[in-house]
């Protein structure tokens, strides 16, 4: 048994080595260089839907469905980044913040709604953005006193009380659900886009069955949030974050306001959640209180974690594993909360740090390793 560890652990260093290499040769290419190959790589996912890769195809489910899952997730997992990646706040109910979202774009848009106003997706949108902020405030305001396991389960219950409270509340339509969720636009495809696999012309962009207009939209718009999220992150409010996420103490010693920065980190990252509820049941085109589980929660949680919280490429890469392996390997479908406790099992043994870890948090968690071994 010894000589297995020994060899997963050599695997996983000369792993490690071949990642590192990768980084630094990535860093000491030119600028040109390095925004050609970004925007090659940006053009592979636009057109992914269209290209045929034997390897990679989904055979029991369309394929352009799991690249939105797949966005949609990425976008979830960009948002609770921002919590527990940088503020390093934990929170097991952000499902709650995912639900707000899209109920409040179906209650507000959609025609079978018991709010009778149909506003379009572009206006419900940001209201839901907005909503989910409001309510990531008024969830923070007195919880985020709390630290650890005590916010966990604080957050946790928040999770759970939306989704009873849309289970049973008349304005949600309770189990029955609100069907006509609206989608981004009515619009058809031009005919100058027939020539893309799966796209015909008059068609509707945005429809159950033709992805590739939701597939694309949310693709930009993790993009977008990526970007945002990057530049905070580097700026005062990114750096107040670190420090809380470090040490709180010490940070409100040095004079960061972390009760304020606490309450910025839930807002924006309950904003993102919200606007990944909106894009995926605007997808469906119905939402009732089933999808809101907390097993969903966790999992997003463990898929920040698997991928290596604080950095967003790891994010990213654990919340495409999540929604795509699934899909990929469903003939496994009976074993997979197996395979995925031994996944997370074998990560917290050998890479507690995640599979692309921020360089800081691996160097913070190097530390706390030796200050461990010093006390033995």
């Amino acid at each position: 048994m010894m000589a297995v560890i020994d060899s997963a652990r050599k695997a996983d260093e000369s792993r490690v080595r071949a990642v590192t290499g990768l980084r630094d040769r990535w860093a000491n290419l030119p600028y040109g260089w390095r925004i050609s190959v970004l925007f090659a790589f940006v053009i592979f996912l636009y057109a992914l839907p269209g290209l045929e890769i034997p390897l990679i195809k989904t055979p029991d489910t369309d394929f352009t469905s799991v690249l939105f899952l797949c966005a949609v997730y990425v976008l979830v997992a960009v948002g609770l980044n921002v919590v527990i990646g940088l503020a390093g706040l934990l929170d097991l109910g952000y499902i709650g913040f995912y639900a707000v979202g899209a109920y409040t774009v179906a209650i507000l848009g959609s025609p079978n709604s018991p709010v009778v106003i149909q506003y379009p997706w572009v206006v419900c949108v940001p209201i839901a953005i907005a909503v989910t902020m409001v309510s990531g405030v008024i969830l923070g305001w007195p919880t985020l006193r709390l630290r650890g396991d005590y916010l966990a389960i604080v957050t946790l219950g928040f999770g759970e009380i939306i989704r009873v409270f849309a289970l049973n509340s008349d304005i949600t339509n309770g189990n029955r659900g609100i069907t006509g969720v609206p989608v981004p636009s009515e619009g058809t495809w031009p005919e100058w886009m027939d020539w893309f696999p799966g796209i015909t012309a008059g068609r509707p962009i945005f429809s159950v069955s033709n992805v590739i207009g939701f597939y694309w939209l949310a693709l930009t718009l993790v993009f977008i949030c990526m970007l945002g999220v990057r530049r905070l992150e580097r700026s005062r409010v990114g750096r107040s974050w670190l420090a809380i996420r470090e040490d709180e103490d010490a940070a409100e010693v040095m004079g960061v306001p972390t009760f304020k920065y606490k309450l910025w980190a839930f807002a924006i990252g309950a904003a993102l959640g919200g606007l990944s509820g909106a894009l995926f049941f605007s997808k469906q085109t119905f939402i009732n209180a089933q999808g809101f589980d907390l097993f969903t929660s966790i999992l997003w949680v463990a898929a920040v974690v698997i991928g290596g919280a604080g950095n967003q490429l790891g994010v990213a890469l654990g919340a495409i594993l999540l929604a795509y392996l699934p899909e990929r390997f469903r003939e496994f479908a009976d074993y997979r909360l197996l395979i995925f406790g031994v996944a997370l099992i074998v990560m917290t043994i050998f890479r507690p740090q995640g599979l692309l870890p921020s360089r800081r948090r691996k160097v913070e968690l190097e530390d706390r390793a030796k200050e461990g071994a010093v006390g033995e």
